[in-house]
């Protein structure tokens, strides 16, 4: 018997609850730690830096987390113990609000904090078997998590001072450690054609494209997530407003998750790769040239269903076709390190520092262009 679709003995609501309750807090750390940030006094550059030190620290940390899971087996645990201190590194934020006590608060926080979503990635993916298909329905609630924070955040925010989103995002992770304690542990399985090393698979020609492409997949998000919410603001529109608008690129995300295993067996991964990195580089363009015209804007933010919805489910398969039992943790923390780790620690401080210099203009036109190198790169190397 199986419930929505997913194999009997999958804790399917405990993960999902999981997704729901981290994403949350992501939906208010994205679009609202920037305009905290610039609301006690910090400039771009400063907003930038403290925003890029949180996925820099990915790009080292994820692969020890990925390496303490693969040789002790203990993955819910460490997700756990990283949660809880990951609560207790950011309730710094309550006391300090100066650039250098932010920027160490953010790196101890980010080192617990980036354990956790490569690791339940994976932990999903083990509890599935070989029903990996089923992996969207689990992972929409993390998008339903994030358009509920969104779109009531903003709409608190309204009503209530941006100071108080330390004391949101607080709230929000000490849930997510509860939350955590929940899902049980898992084995890792050891298959038999587990023989490849790590170093073996990594420097395959499509191994080390498709870490390429989630780089600057990543990269081109820079503009984006940094600096999104402020760009709406500085061009009049209001926190609710800005809030609807990330709220609904995610919607339209959820809607692609439900259709998504019909949409891998028809079109395959290669071809939505490179539908969703195209995507990626008009939906740059639409924001950076219409910010005026709310048409063009809605347009753009609907696709985000494609260059985060298609991209990150076709990258998931991607990696855990080639990283497989006993590799399935480090390779979901090298997909987190290339992409959501070096690629938006890359265009977050690119951005931090062009913004203010060169306008937003141009750096939405860098990440266009960044997502067409990744679409070239994905054409030539990337195989299904």
């Amino acid at each position: 018997m199986t419930l929505h679709g997913h194999p009997q003995g999958v804790p399917y609501w405990r993960l999902s609850g999981f997704y729901f309750l981290f994403f949350v807090t992501v939906g208010v750390f994205l679009p609202y730690w920037p305009l905290y940030l610039q609301s006690i006094g910090l400039d771009a550059k400063a907003i930038g830096i403290l925003s890029a030190i949180v996925v820099i620290t990915k790009i080292f940390v994820t692969y020890f987390w990925g390496w303490v899971v693969d040789h002790t087996g203990r993955r819910m645990q460490i997700i756990q113990l990283a949660s809880l201190l990951s609560a207790i590194t950011f309730s710094g934020t309550l006391f300090i609000q100066d650039f250098w006590g932010l920027l160490i608060i953010l790196l101890l926080f980010s080192i617990f904090w980036s354990a956790s979503l490569p690791q339940i990635e994976a932990a999903t993916l083990t509890h599935l078997g070989e029903s990996t298909h089923a992996y969207t329905i689990i992972r929409v609630w993390g998008s339903i998590g994030f358009i509920f924070a969104v779109w009531f955040v903003g709409i608190a925010f309204e009503y209530i001072d941006i100071g108080n989103v330390p004391i949101v995002l607080l709230g929000s992770m000490a849930i997510v450690w509860i939350m955590s304690l929940a899902i049980p542990e898992l084995s890792v399985e050891h298959h038999a054609h587990d023989t490849n090393s790590l170093k073996e698979i990594l420097f395959k020609p499509d191994v080390l494209a498709l870490l390429m492409v989630c780089f600057l997949m990543l990269a081109s998000h820079g503009p984006y997530y940094t600096f999104y919410s402020i760009y709406l603001e500085d061009n009049g529109y209001s926190s609710t407003f800005i809030g609807g608008m990330w709220a609904l690129g995610v919607i339209a995300e959820v809607f692609l998750f439900i259709f998504m295993r019909r949409l891998i067996q028809v079109c395959g991964l290669r071809l939505l790769l490179l539908f969703s990195l195209l995507l990626a580089m008009l939906r740059w363009l639409l924001i950076g040239f219409f910010v005026e015209n709310l048409l063009l804007l809605i347009i753009a933010q609907l696709f985000h269903a494609a260059t985060f919805g298609v991209y990150h489910a076709v990258a998931i398969q991607y990696i855990h076709k080639y990283f497989r039992g006993r590799l399935q943790g480090r390779g979901q923390a090298l997909y987190s390190s290339a992409s959501f780790g070096a690629g938006m620690a890359a265009g977050s401080l690119v951005t931090g520092y062009a913004w203010d210099r060169a306008g937003a203009l141009i750096c939405f036109e860098g990440a266009a262009a960044t997502a067409l190198v990744s679409f070239f790169i994905a054409w030539f190397w990337i195989k299904d």
